[in-house]
Order: structure tokens, then sequence, then C-alpha cells
């Protein structure tokens, strides 16, 4: 027997049993960690692509709602400062107004004294005229006396004479010699103080805005006190009349002392170096003590610290005799340097300057012609008595 074939083959055949075992070995099971750590390698792309997508999708703290800054408030721009037309002429410039308003006292006692035959009964009609028109019972006397002697002296009379007669006896009894100018001229470093006074309703705010107007048109600088303290809404209109023309507005709460606002404007003209303050006080019943005496505390006040150059009383036109009750109370307490007469062209009772002037020996020196900013004008005499009478 050949050993060494046999050997041969029993070498074959252990190598296949060999390869054998190798190949058909089970596999090792994974251990749970193991499992869990393959799965996020194999989802680990998709994980990483959805966090990104939704990252750039949703920016911002996912923790909260996303903030969107809003955009900076910007002011409104401030209205342009206005240039006011200069007090020189104003009345001449309104005479058209004033002539429609003051048609029925001028044109009517024109007609009355052109009549051919001027007897007792004419002469009391224009007595009557005068009187409607508030010119008052003595000064209503006193020109017609003095017409009916010059009609005697001059016999036979034009419309032209009748209308050079009445012209004059109405300035005579307005007086033009009176000093109407409104004092706004500085003393040393102290400004002027113009303090505006009257009852309530009578247009004392707007005329304070208004005068404002008439003094920046003349060259000058003005701090405005808006002492009526009852009011936030008198403060609010000061401020809107100075903004118009850059003058500046002292003001404090309601209810504040209007004495403390009064001063504090005073002084604020003072550092500023303006020319004029003007203080808007409370309107005020003329029947009521106590309002009255606290507007006398007011300019004791002011005082303190500079001279009160004017006071001025706004009174209003279509009041007639009430009016002038009212001009002697605030004349007792503040003594009145002068008249602002408000709704001139509201009513033909123009006469009540010639009664308030009698009254009280103060001239009127403003007048108002009406609601526009400029409508408010220094007293002409010559002017409104040619603007009555029609003549150009």
């Amino acid at each position: 027997m050949d050993y060494t074939i046999v050997a041969v083959v029993i070498f074959v055949v252990a190598l296949l049993v060999v390869g054998g075992a190798f190949l058909i070995r089970p596999r090792r099971p994974q251990a749970p960690d193991e499992r869990a750590r393959a799965g996020e390698r194999e989802e680990g792309g998709a994980h990483t692509a959805v966090a990104e997508r939704e990252e750039a999708e949703e920016p911002g703290d996912a923790a909260g709602p996303v903030t969107v800054a809003e955009p900076p408030t910007v002011p409104p721009p401030a209205p342009p400062i206005e240039t006011p037309p200069p007090s020189a002429g104003r009345l001449v410039r309104l005479r058209a107004r004033l002539a429609r308003s003051q048609s029925v006292f001028g044109q009517g006692l024109l007609g009355l004294l052109s009549r051919d035959t001027l007897d007792d009964d004419a002469w009391d009609e224009i007595e009557d005229t005068l009187i409607t028109a508030d010119v008052g019972v003595t000064s209503a006397t006193q020109i017609v006396q003095s017409l009916r002697t010059k009609v005697k002296v001059l016999g036979t009379r034009s419309p032209e004479e009748a209308r050079t007669l009445l012209r004059e006896e109405l300035l005579a009894q307005i007086n033009p010699d009176l000093e109407r100018g409104v004092r706004t001229e500085p003393h040393g470093d102290r400004p002027a103080v113009l303090m505006i006074v009257g009852v309530n309703g009578t247009g004392k705010t707007t005329t304070s805005g208004k005068l404002a107007r008439v003094l920046v048109g003349d060259g000058r600088s003005v701090v405005l006190g808006a002492a009526d303290t009852f009011r936030a809404a008198a403060a609010d209109q000061l401020e809107t009349w100075g903004g118009r023309v850059g003058a500046p507005v002292v003001r404090k709460d309601e209810g504040a002392d209007p004495a403390s606002v009064a001063f504090d404007a005073v002084s604020r003209g003072i550092e500023d170096g303006v020319d004029a303050v003007i203080i808007d006080t409370a309107g005020r019943l003329h029947t009521k003590t106590g309002l009255m005496d606290e507007l006398g505390k007011v300019k004791r006040v002011v005082e303190k610290k500079s001279q009160v150059d004017e006071v001025l009383l706004v009174l209003d036109a279509t009041t007639g005799q009430n009016g002038l009750r009212q001009a002697r109370v605030f004349a007792e307490v503040v003594n009145i340097t002068g008249i602002v007469l408000t709704k001139l062209d509201g009513t033909a009772k123009g006469g009540i300057i010639i009664q308030v002037q009698r009254e009280l020996g103060v001239p009127v020196k403003l007048v108002g012609l009406g609601e526009g900013p400029d409508d408010l004008a220094p007293f002409d005499p010559e002017a409104f008595v040619d603007a009555i009478l029609g003549e150009g």
C-alpha cells in the first residue's frame, strides 16, 4: 500500500474541514449601545440637514417670539416762523372793514345834517343817533350843541360842509391829542412789561397773541406769560400764537399762582434780554372782589422785578354801557393805561370810544377789527373818523 498517497489525501481533507469551519462561523451579536451608535451614524446626515434648514427658515432664539425693532419716531417739523407786517398803516389797511361796520353811524349822521331844514325834531334825531352809537348822553349833547351853533353861523350848507363839520366834532370828542402809543421800549436791562386784563370772553388771550405779532412785526423781541392759570387751554392757545412768531411762552400747571407765572415771565425776559414781556391774565368778573384783588397782587409782584409799563384793558365793543362799567372797576384796581377795543368790526357802536375816554381819561390805544391774526391795529383817530364818514 502506498502510504504517500494516503498522506496527501488526509492533508487535503483536513484543509477542506478547516476552511469550511471558518466560512460558516456565526456573526457576533452587537451590544445595545453599539446598535444605538450605529443608528446615530446612519441618521446623522439627515438630522443635520433638517436642523440647518430650520435654522435658515426661523432665525433667532427658539425659546421666544422674534422681536422686530421699530423705526425711530421722527418728530414733525416745527412750523416756520412768520414775519408779521409792521404796525404802521394797519388801521388804514383795515379801513374798508371799519367803514362797513360804522356806516350806519357815520352815514346816518351825514344824512340828517344834509337836510334842507334842521328843526328841533331833526336835532333830536341827530342826538338819538349819537346815543344809539354809544357816544354817551353827555358827549352827544355837546356834539349837537356845537353843531347847531356852527350851522347858524354858516347859514346854508352843502353836503361837503356838513361832512367837514361832523368830522371836526367827532375828532374833538375822540381827542387826537391823547398819547396813544403803546410803551414797549425796554428801560436799561429791564424789558417793558405789558399786562392784559379784562372780563371773561373779551378776547384777552387772542389780543395778547396778536399784540405779540404787532411788536415782532415792528422788530421787537417778546416773551409771553401765561398767567391765566384757570384755563389750561389759555396757555395752549398762547403757545400757538407765540410759536408762530418765535416768542417763547412761560407757563405753569393749571391752578398755579398767576403772580408766580407773571414774575417768572419777567425774569425770563430779563435773562433773554428781550424788549417786552406780555402777561395774559385770567378773565374775571368786575363784580368779584377777590378776583380783582388777585389782579392787583399780580401787578405788585411783577413790580418787584420790573416796572409795569402798560395795563391794557380789553373791552368788547358790542357790550356798550356794560363795558364802561367794567372799565371803571378795573381802573380802580390796577390803574389802566389804555384800552383795547375788540370786535369793533361787528358793531355799529363805535361811539363807545368817545364815552370810555371821556369817563376814564384813558385813551383807546388798539382796536380789533376781525378774526385774522393781523387784525389788531393801533388806533388812529383821524383814520377812524374818515372811515366811518366814507372818506378815502
